[in-house]
């Protein structure tokens, strides 16, 4: 005879996976790697800093 089958937990294992599988489909669609994110504060800074240097003292 075969084992009783624990419906919720098939469920609800079912509802994770499908969550993860939107959550990595997302992650790939809007996601922005870690070094991609420093390049853009990088940069953010050094315009900053250049816009700075071209200020004029009173």
């Amino acid at each position: 005879m075969a084992q009783p089958v624990n419906l919720n937990r098939f469920r609800k294992e079912k509802a994770r996976a499908e969550k993860k599988a939107r959550a990595d489909e997302n992650s790939v669609k809007f996601g922005r790697s870690k070094a991609e994110k420093q390049r853009d504060a990088q940069q953010t800074s050094k315009e900053e800093r250049d816009l700075d240097g071209h200020k004029r003292e009173p």
